[in-house]
């Protein structure tokens, strides 16, 4: 019999049902990205391939951290990803991955504000880590966005 293992932080349910939207957001892109590091070529392709691949591994790490704190805290990490959305032109891949980046913003943020107010370093710590890497990205596809 498997004996479920107990966290010394306690986390509220909504502060765990956030990491996990989390996580299906970090799912997502990083499958988003990697597809369109594989699908695009041509000249401008060529410049941004490597940086999606980059970026696509960059995000599958942030899943991984968020599940292994999220399962510490007692929860179960989701396996479904957020709607995947490759596009078929490299501007909608762009300005498709600029929205993500954004979007993680918002709720990196809203995760980094609902730790400290539980008293959750860890957790705290973690997402203004992550956060910093999402502004980064952000500024990497707004940057790729101006030349489209």
């Amino acid at each position: 019999m498997a004996v479920k293992k107990t966290s010394v932080v306690k986390a509220s349910a909504k502060l765990l049902d956030k990491l996990n939207d989390a996580i299906a957001r970090e799912i997502q892109v990083a499958v988003q990205y990697m597809w369109q590091h594989v699908q695009w070529g041509g000249v401008k392709g060529f410049a941004v391939q490597s940086e999606l691949k980059s970026i696509a591994i960059a995000e599958m790490k942030h899943a991984e951290s968020i599940a292994e704190r999220l399962y510490y805290l007692g929860g179960i990490p989701t396996t479904k990803p957020t709607p995947i959305f490759v596009g078929t032109t490299l501007k909608q891949m762009i300005e498709q991955d600029v929205k993500d980046e954004e979007n993680a913003i918002k709720l990196y943020t809203q995760i980094v504000e609902m730790a400290r107010k539980e008293g959750d370093e860890t957790t705290n710590r973690l997402f203004r880590e992550i956060l910093q890497q999402e502004e980064d990205h952000h500024d990497t596809f707004t940057t790729l966005l101006e030349d489209l």
